[in-house]
């Protein structure tokens, strides 16, 4: 049986979301989503600030916390341990206590299926796979193999150099054995272990495999057959990388923006007395803005789309977070949005 291990590479301050990734061996986590769970997370402590704070949310604490931003992720992507607990909790039902929690130092580390480890704003994952463990540092440049008896003191050189080690006991998705389960990552960050254990230093990746496209229509040329005629997608949406699926998913939103029925709402300027309002725009930054209660939601969008270029947004607001646009019409006290986080995409 052939094994492969999945191993993302180290792009912008990513690194959380890297760690995710090769330990569940897939490409199952975007910067969008995990930002999702960031927004959630804040926002539940804004609610839980605005409850049991004297003054709710014009308390002094209130507002400061508000006026922090994000306790959750960065401006560079480095996200929260909260966070990649969250995301790996709703997704796998995966748990992710820190190595020293009480009843794990009985629990021998040999046994465990993976370790996700952070100092400072970086974090990497180990993972096991074919009974050998791996070190997926998304700084290298492959995967590293650690042996059984190297593991235990692997991980307490690294708890006394100052990483917190959090780890995964049991029940991470099985490592990948065929073709179909490489279609869960990007072909580039596949390696076969065959080549990795013999030091190849030309070992394979999927992006190189000359038989990964047997029976789907390889020419006798080299080149790929494609039954879809000029201006269509050709490549397979498992083959692309985060960029092309990017600028895929943004040709098609212009070609499919509606232009009919648009009802426009005037944006008045900011009130200097008004209820408080976060955004995490659909770019990714973070704004404050003060609205009048009497302000219908409406005007939330004519906002976020002047700030992004006036391109058509959509909003979602709440936990779990839910579209507002059938909101558009309603007050902000109606619509209880007063001192809400608003997430905001693309539309």
């Amino acid at each position: 049986m052939t094994y492969w291990v999945y191993h993302e590479r180290q792009e912008a301050m990513l690194c959380g979301q890297h760690a995710l990734n090769n330990l569940v061996q897939a490409n199952a986590f975007t910067p969008v989503s995990l930002a999702e769970i960031a927004g959630q997370l804040d926002q539940m402590e804004l609610n839980y600030m605005a409850n049991n704070n004297e003054g709710g949310v014009s308390s002094k604490d209130y507002l400061k916390r508000l006026a922090e931003g994000s306790g959750n992720v960065d401006e560079s992507g480095n996200f929260s341990i909260e966070v990649l607990r969250s995301a790996l909790l709703s997704r796998y039902n995966i748990e992710l206590p820190n190595i020293r929690q009480q009843g794990l130092s009985k629990v021998e580390v040999t046994t465990m299926d993976g370790f996700i480890c952070n100092r400072s704003a970086h974090w990497f994952a180990i993972r096991k796979i074919n009974d050998r463990y791996w070190n997926l540092n998304s700084t290298l440049e492959r995967p590293e193999v650690i042996s059984h008896f190297r593991l235990a003191a692997e991980v307490e050189a690294l708890q006394n150099s100052g990483y917190s080690v959090f780890c995964v006991v049991d029940s991470l998705p099985p490592p990948c054995t065929n073709e179909a389960m490489m279609d869960q990552g990007l072909p580039k960050y596949w390696w076969k272990e065959e080549d990795l254990l013999k030091g190849k230093t030309n070992a394979m990746t999927r992006a190189d495999d000359p038989w990964k496209d047997v029976g789907s229509g390889r020419r006798l040329d080299g080149g790929k057959k494609s039954s879809v005629g000029a201006g269509q997608q050709s490549k397979p949406i498992s083959e692309m990388s985060e960029e092309e699926m990017l600028q895929m998913a943004m040709e098609a939103s212009l070609e499919q923006a509606p232009q009919n029925n648009v009802v426009s709402y005037p944006l008045t300027d900011e009130p200097a007395v008004g209820v408080k309002i976060q955004f995490r725009m659909p770019d990714g930054t973070r704004a404050v803005r003060k609205f009048l209660e009497s302000d219908v939601v409406g005007t939330i969008y004519s906002y976020v789309s002047s700030k992004s270029d006036d391109r058509n947004v959509e909003l979602r607001a709440g936990f779990p977070p839910k579209d507002i646009a059938s909101k558009k019409d309603e007050t902000i006290a109606e619509a209880k949005l007063a001192g809400e986080m608003i997430h905001g995409r693309y539309a």
